[in-house]
């Protein structure tokens, strides 16, 4: 590697923003047959792909309160977050400027009670349920694949709550 080139390698890593930090809410049910856990997916706004509800940090809400409230105004999703994370991934957002920040995304598991009939963004997005290891196919990112795998082998063992 030439020294220009590390050089710029160097200056590229030392102005790096740190990653910001957003909550997420897997949402998931249980279902009656074999597959045993549906996982809830939505479409991103801007480029379509399949992802979970997430955001930005709320003043005075708790992650897995943050968690709640995003499912319920991207998603129409009423139903309990785990206070417990299950994990963490990483991705680049997109921005409305054409910039990308690093982004580490921390995961409650939400158990849905149900739908709400309005919220915020209805209309604006896909959604559909998946087997665990559809939408660990669907996501982009690696580590939320892998979550979404985990946590299936969690919700399907005889020690997972029956709640």
């Amino acid at each position: 590697m030439n020294v220009v080139t590390r050089l710029a390698s160097e200056i590229r890593l030392m102005m790096r923003r740190p990653e910001r930090l957003q909550f997420a809410a897997l949402c998931y049910r249980k279902t009656g047959d074999k597959s045993g856990v549906e996982i809830l997916l939505i479409t991103s706004r801007g480029t379509g792909r399949w992802v979970i509800p997430k955001g930005w940090p709320m003043n005075g809400k708790l992650a897995h309160a943050v968690a709640e409230r995003e499912a319920y105004e991207e998603a129409g999703v009423k139903g309990k977050a785990e206070v417990k994370p299950l994990g963490t991934y990483s991705y680049m957002k997109g921005l409305d400027s054409g910039l990308e920040i690093p982004c580490k995304v921390q995961v409650h598991a939400l158990k849905v009670g149900n739908f709400a009939n309005n919220y915020k963004e209805k209309g604006q997005r896909e959604m559909a349920w998946f087997s665990c290891e559809d939408a660990a196919l669907r996501v982009m990112e690696p580590e939320l694949k892998e979550m979404i795998r985990a946590f299936e082998k969690r919700a399907l063992s005889p020690s997972a709550e029956s709640a």
